[in-house]
């Protein structure tokens, strides 16, 4: 499948002082195979070694993680010449290998010729987790094993399938041109490509963009086959749980994650620790949010009561919402009717707002927008608020054609906003300085901070 991040690892081959790169992302958004067909598409060959599963590999790195040792090993091992630049080494899972990523640091001093991609699903949770003290180890001995190479390694992340992805692998390149095209032009589309984009904006709701869910949609055109793929992605997710958080994490962590949908559910969407637990509080599940975010698994979106540059300072690390890190997995989870979500647009269910919300959320994270949404004392609330160089501008989504703007526009007279971005099943247009912008062209929206 084509994904946009192949053209970053192409840059990032072709660049001269390149590091070692690691490739973060969820489990399941597609690293390996992304690597793997980098690796054929612009190397002469390419190896991959599977961290979680090659035992030998993680054994001889304990004693040696001497860089050239470590090329003659593994050209033993998988016998295949590794040649300078004309070799990709793919180190997959390396969060089950800490002393392989303590090794990245060595290539990136002693012999950067070599090309060394790494990919973690976990290496957040697995760095953070390794650098609280243990008392049976030594200090030194910690910072050995769990150091990030910090400065040493140039860095990517990798996400579910945006919406355009989706497109391309439903072979609808031309459309996902058009919408670029109207995003920029804001000229209307005509009606009947408009709801096509739309049909297709509904069938994403569904199938998310987990390259696995894609694929079966691609294959069967199944959404039943969809649902079961991500069944199993979510089943993998509470394995994770157990295999990578400490024993009194874990049931912390499921908690927040199944109490997910319900936060979502209510019309004041800020996350609320009793959903959880009763009784629940920071204290006691702020850990099991954190490896949430870290795993990649879930989008933190942060309040600002004002909207003053740089508005990262405005943040309040207190309230706060949480959505899904795939459109499909949420609707999945909370069980939301496939019928539903086909008549999104039209359908009087208040959970669609929230639906409509996390795709944005998505949406936004990909293109590499910190989440922030804004309330004032007169419970107006504009659902995100982007910081582009010097302005500031609110995003208001809602799931249909019907819209108001009352927050939004508040907030932009206060603040003095060039224009503001209104989501919604209206076509493209602009008027009193508000772009209107489907909800099927949300991967359009860039920012600068």
């Amino acid at each position: 499948m084509k994904r946009k991040i192949t053209q970053q690892l192409i840059d990032w081959k072709n660049r001269s002082d390149h590091k070692p790169l690691i490739l973060q992302g969820a489990r399941q958004v597609g690293k390996t195979y992304i690597l793997e067909e980098f690796g054929r598409q612009h190397y002469k060959n390419y190896i991959k070694v599977s961290l979680d599963l090659v035992t030998d590999v993680r054994n001889f790195l304990k004693d040696n993680i001497n860089p050239l040792e470590i090329i003659a090993y593994l050209e033993t091992l998988y016998n295949v010449r590794i040649v300078p630049h004309d070799t990709l080494v793919i180190l997959d899972e390396i969060q089950d290998c800490k002393r392989a990523l303590l090794a990245l640091k060595y290539f990136q001093e002693d012999y950067p010729q070599y090309d060394v991609v790494a990919a973690g699903s976990l290496l957040g949770v697995a760095v953070n987790q390794g650098n609280k003290p243990d008392q049976e180890e030594t200090q030194e001995k910690q910072e050995e094993e769990f150091s990030y190479p910090v400065g040493k390694v140039d860095e990517l992340r990798l996400y579910p399938m945006d919406f355009e992805e989706f497109l391309w692998a439903m072979n609808m390149d031309v459309l996902a041109e058009d919408i670029r095209t109207h995003f920029n032009s804001n000229e209307a589309m005509p009606a009947s490509v408009h709801h096509l984009a739309l049909d297709y904006y509904q069938r994403y709701l569904i199938i998310g963009g987990m390259p696995e869910s894609v694929g079966k949609y691609v294959e069967t055109h199944s959404y039943l086959e969809c649902r079961t793929v991500q069944q199993s992605i979510l089943l993998g997710y509470n394995a994770d749980m157990v295999k990578y958080a400490k024993p009194g994490t874990t049931v912390k962590i499921r908690a927040c994650f199944n109490s997910i949908p319900a936060q979502l559910a209510k019309e004041n969407r800020k996350f609320q620790y009793k959903l959880a637990q009763k009784g629940g509080t920071a204290k006691i599940f702020g850990e099991a949010i954190e490896w949430l975010i870290l795993a990649g698994v879930v989008h933190k979106c942060k309040l600002i009561s004002h909207g003053f540059i740089p508005i990262s300072t405005q943040e309040d690390d207190s309230d706060f919402k949480i959505y899904m890190s795939d459109i499909g997995l949420l609707n999945t989870k909370a069980q939301m009717p496939a019928q539903m979500l086909l008549n999104s647009i039209e359908t009087d269910n208040t959970f669609l707002g929230s639906v409509a919300e996390n795709y944005v959320a998505q949406a936004l994270s990909a293109n590499g927008i910190t989440l922030r949404y804004w309330k004032n004392d007169n419970t107006q609330e504009v659902e995100y608020i982007l910081q582009d160089g010097m302005s500031v501008i609110p995003l208001e989504v809602k799931k249909g054609r019907k819209v108001d703007a009352i927050s939004m526009n508040n907030f932009k007279k206060t603040y003095k906003c060039p224009f503001a971005y209104r989501i919604s099943g209206k076509n493209f247009g602009m008027a009193n300085d508000i772009k209107s912008v489907p909800l099927y062209a949300v991967f359009c929206i860039e920012a600068r901070e």
